[in-house]
């Protein structure tokens, strides 16, 4: 006969405790252990096997532990949770703390039935954070079943890892490169997006007009979009892949239960109609709001979260309307970016290379005027490159004057333009960075030709140019690295093409000392690859704090990627002729978890090359004044940028074309590039001034700070605050027998040596921090930051360390049977000054059954809970303690000792009565469940959501998992 067990109820099976869960039937019983996570989850046949209904069991009177039991075993249970009874169902699953900011877009996407935001925070905030906590919540409240993300194929990997190892989502990639080894082990007639509810599409991919209608018609419920200003457009300057990329995401946000979260930091950057195309994605009607009235700025706040780092540096503090500071939350962003701008002069040789080949460019321009309007476009654009590969470095040029252009194929001259544009220039809008830093080619002739040989000739001029003693660019970046590396910096230099790179780091390595590691990374290497070059660059550089990194790196590493746990300082070797491209490279090291407070930015330019003096007047320092002036980075005017360095190739070639010997910028038509650096100037400000006017129009006012303050109280009321963690693991550490350092450089971190823990610890610690940390006893740093590099422990919750360590300690209190240190015990008797008079502390699990109806229809969960409960005097007699009461009991020492057999025999006769204590400890339980039935609702209305349904009710008897009786210390000359 089968046994009915409720969920929520507590069974006995297979030699262990286990919590009864919802998805169970009459035949089949669907088990967590108690205090287990998910994926220990068990289904057991009753009729098979033998199932009994369970109690926990009491504390042990003769299992005593010292003032700190209650407080470790508290912290070690709370820190073991994964399934929170509150409102934000992921939160105590996922392996990530987010900062209280982060929780103001998923508050914003709770209050929407369907979710539609544009989430556009500064670089280096964590938007990639703030859209997979909005994910997971919605995946694990069941609002939706799956999730697909749009990015750059670059990006697709670092998406993958992200969504893995931060939020327990596995997706898979689809990618040009693995989507026919996916479509192999489909069904017949079986989507790809059918077979895999999690996916992260490459826009490369989707280009293809077959998977794109696969796509839209099996598109998930859930679409990310990363980088959502390169899928949209101003009218006037929209591209090709530009248009295909909006009609794909026209298609995805036609169907209006789809949720859709659009993340970019650049949403506007002075361009109205790209900005009012995005908005029209999340609701057609936002595309022709009037933003500049209040009532428009009203219909755009829930929909759009825009914020710089000075609006969440510090958060949660009365100046933005919360009650009291003891929310506030700082997090450490570097406070500046130190510019240097280093010149160099070519070497003779250089400068009599860098004129003949202006000459020879100049010559087949001026040769194609005769021929037509598409043999001007391929010279022109021939003549590009060669001049920024000569500027960039000898083997760049060397490459570039062997190569065929790929403009030489061009049918017009628009396919000319479509094809030199990319390699050549650095425009902000580019699709992708990937297959950009390759050395374009020169070449427009047969390799026979007279043209054909002069640039052979060119090309061996250049090679022989290699090394510092005729690179005068390269013996100044020797100097500029050499400098850093003295400081302590660890530098990436940022070069434009890949023979430049590999040029450089060629040259640095075993320039700079016996300890100092130099590697390249380029676009030759696989996104995967890259990321591993650099964690083997930190790898083989080792822990010595003498031993120092450089990277050269071409832009395939300027977006997405992030550096800053490695690097602190950025070199631009070459000039970008775009400044976004600059601010893209810096943003890699520059962000959140960047140690430095001050990031240096070295930039190199040539003062007579007749390009760099320009660039870096015009568009660099601008870029940087716009910068420093609004706090944010504004893109430059395309069209008119490339007006600039247009001017400037044209003068070049004039001055080649006539032989000109003098200065580059005395020339009556060298006044050209002046007018058009003014009316630069003049767009680009025009720009700032609009995008400064959107960020004060659209700063995040929909959700209030104190509401925000209200939700982190209650999650670190039920997770555990910050201050807890630390203190649990430097206590419990230290009681396991752990070597702990303190850092000097950095307050509140140090280091531990494990090696001398119990085998058990070191068995669970082994898979998060290694074997070699924990048996040969290298130490182990801790930081108080959430931002942490590889090897390294986050003293959050979810960090893996940490959750080891404190199922260690759990696990140890609950087995009187364990070998070694056991820091948490079940029961204390403590003497102590803290009270006057008996007080027991009690340390009680609920247990919790949920009803969350959605539109997907109902949901039943069962989740735990763990307080801390005090009475003064005897069970059956109790006064029980407010809450911030209970709470200081935690922090009582030990100021007398106590006699073992005294506390045996106070313990047992506690334990006895405690029974009297069953009935408040039940109706607590159910004030509990009153607490959170409200704040279920009150996050789920204001979403209008539906509450008909929603329950919230306590399951069963509480567990007391531990009793600590608190007795005032004697006075003198009394005796215990």
């Amino acid at each position: 006969m089968t046994i009915p067990f409720s969920a929520g109820s507590l069974v006995s099976a297979r030699g262990r405790d286990w919590v009864v869960l919802p998805e169970s039937a009459s035949d089949l019983l669907v088990l967590r252990p108690l205090g287990g996570a998910d994926d220990d989850i068990a289904a057991v046949f009753p009729a098979f096997e033998q199932v009994r209904s369970a109690e926990f069991a009491d504390p042990s009177p003769t299992d005593l532990g010292d003032a700190q039991a209650a407080g470790l075993l508290r912290s070690a249970l709370r820190i073991g949770f994964r399934s929170g009874a509150g409102p934000f169902r992921s939160l105590a699953g996922i392996a990530v703390e987010p900062r209280a900011y982060q929780l103001v877009p998923l508050l914003m996407a709770l209050r929407q039935p369907t979710v539609r935001m544009l989430i556009s925070d500064d670089v280096g905030i964590g938007k990639t954070v703030e859209a997979g906590l909005i994910a997971s919540e919605l995946l694990a409240q069941g609002s939706a079943s799956g999730l697909a993300v749009l990015c750059s194929p670059a990006l697709a990997e670092q998406w993958q890892d992200e969504l893995r190892t931060k939020f327990g989502i596995d997706a898979e990639l689809v990618l040009a490169s693995t989507v026919s080894r996916l479509e192999r082990g489909l069904d017949l007639g079986q989507s790809l997006f059918d077979r895999h509810p999690h996916v992260i599409v490459s826009t490369d991919f989707i280009k293809s007009t077959r998977h794109r209608d696969d796509f839209v018609r099996h598109c998930p419920d859930l679409v990310i979009v990363d980088e959502a200003h390169t899928c949209v457009a101003a009218d006037d300057t929209v591209t090709s892949q530009n248009q295909l990329r909006y009609e794909l995401l026209q298609r995805v946000a036609a169907d209006t239960g789809r949720h859709l979260l659009l993340v970019t930091a650049t949403p506007h950057s002075g361009k109205e109609g790209a900005f009012r195309n995005l908005l029209g994605l999340l609701k057609p009607e936002l595309a022709d709001v009037d933003l500049g009235s209040d009532a428009g700025r009203r219909a755009l706040a829930p929909y759009f979260v825009h914020r710089k780092r000075q609006d969440v540096r510090k958060y949660l503090t009365r100046e933005d309307g919360v009650a009291d500071d003891s929310l506030t939350e700082q997090t450490s962003f570097p406070t500046d970016r130190e510019f240097k701008d280093e010149t160099y002069k070519l070497s003779p040789a250089y400068r009599a290379l860098l004129d003949d080949a202006i000459a020879y460019a100049s010559e087949r321009v001026s040769a194609a005027d005769q021929r037509g309007r598409r043999e001007v476009r391929i010279a022109w654009w021939s003549a590009i490159a060669l001049l920024r590969s000569l500027v960039s470095s000898p083997r760049a040029a060397a490459q570039t004057l062997q190569t065929r252009s790929a403009t030489a194929t061009a049918r017009d001259a628009a396919e000319a333009d479509r094809l030199g544009a990319p390699l050549t220039s650095d425009f902000s809008d580019a699709d992708a960075l990937e297959g950009l830093d390759v050395a374009p080619g020169a070449e427009t002739t047969d390799a026979d030709s007279a043209a054909g040989a002069r640039l052979a000739q060119l090309a061996a001029q250049a090679a022989k140019l290699e090394g510092p003693a005729e690179d005068t660019k390269l013996a100044t970046l020797v100097k500029q690295v050499k400098a850093l590396l003295k400081e302590g910096y660890h530098p990436i230099v940022f070069c434009r093409y890949i023979p430049t790179a590999e040029y450089v780091a060629e040259h640095l390595d075993g320039k700079l000392g016996k300890k100092t590691i130099v590697r390249a990374v380029t676009g030759t290497l696989s996104p995967q690859q890259r990321i591993q070059r650099i964690e083997d660059l930190a790898r083989d550089a080792g822990d010595d704090p003498a031993a120092r990194r450089v990277l050269v790196a071409t832009d395939c590493l300027s977006e997405g990627v992030n550096l800053q746990h490695h690097f602190d300082a950025v070199i631009h070797y070459d000039l970008a002729w775009n400044p976004t491209r600059h601010d893209q490279r810096e943003g890699r090291v520059d962000r959140y978890g960047q140690q430095r407070g001050v990031v240096r930015v070295v930039t190199l330019y040539g003062s007579d090359n007749g390009i760099d003096g320009k660039v870096l007047d015009v568009l660099i320092r601008k870029h940087r004044q716009i910068r420093k002036d609004l706090g944010i980075s504004v893109s430059v005017p395309d069209a008119a940028s490339s007006g600039v360095t247009d001017a400037i190739v044209e003068w070049l070639l004039l001055r080649g074309r006539d032989g000109e010997q003098g200065s580059l910028f005395d020339a009556d038509e060298y006044r050209a590039i002046d007018k058009k650096a003014a009316a630069l100037a003049s767009d680009w400000q025009s720009a700032a001034e609009r995008e400064k006017t959107s960020r004060s129009r659209f700063a995040q006012h929909a959700i209030h700070p104190q509401e925000v303050a209200r939700e982190v109280a209650a999650i670190r009321d039920t997770l555990g605050r910050t201050s807890e963690i630390e203190g649990f693991v430097r206590r419990a550490l230290r009681s396991l027998d752990g070597f702990l350092r303190d850092d000097p450089a950095h307050p509140g971190d140090f280091t531990a040596d494990v090696s001398g823990t119990p085998a058990g610890l070191r068995d669970a610690l082994a898979p998060a921090l290694g074997g070699d940390a924990v048996e040969t006893g290298r130490p182990v740093p801790f930081r108080t930051t959430a931002a942490v590099k590889r090897g390294e422990v986050a003293m959050v919750r979810t960090d893996p360390a940490v959750a080891a360590l404190a199922g260690y300690v759990l696990n140890a209190a609950l087995d009187e049977q364990t070998a070694g240190p056991r820091p948490a015990r079940r029961c204390g008797v403590i003497r102590t000054r803290a009270v006057t008079s008996r007080t027991t502390l009690l340390v009680v699990r609920y247990r919790f059954q949920l009803t969350l109806p959605s539109r997907a229809g109902s949901r039943q969960l069962v989740a735990e809970d763990a307080r801390l409960l005090a009475f003064a005097g005897s069970p059956g007699n109790a006064r029980w303690l407010d809450h911030p009461e209970a709470l200081a009991l935690l922090d009582a020492t030990a100021d007398a000792n106590t006699d073992p057999g005294f506390g045996e025999r106070t313990m047992r006769q506690i334990l006895t009565d405690l029974p009297a204590t069953h009935d408040h400890l039940t109706g607590y339980g159910d004030e509990l469940a009153a607490e959170l039935l409200a704040s279920h609702r009150r996050v789920r209305s204001a979403a209008g959501e539906i509450v008909r349904g929603l329950t919230v009710t306590a399951q069963g008897r509480p567990d007391v998992l531990g009793a600590y009786v608190y007795l005032p210390a004697p006075t003198a000359g009394a005796v215990a």
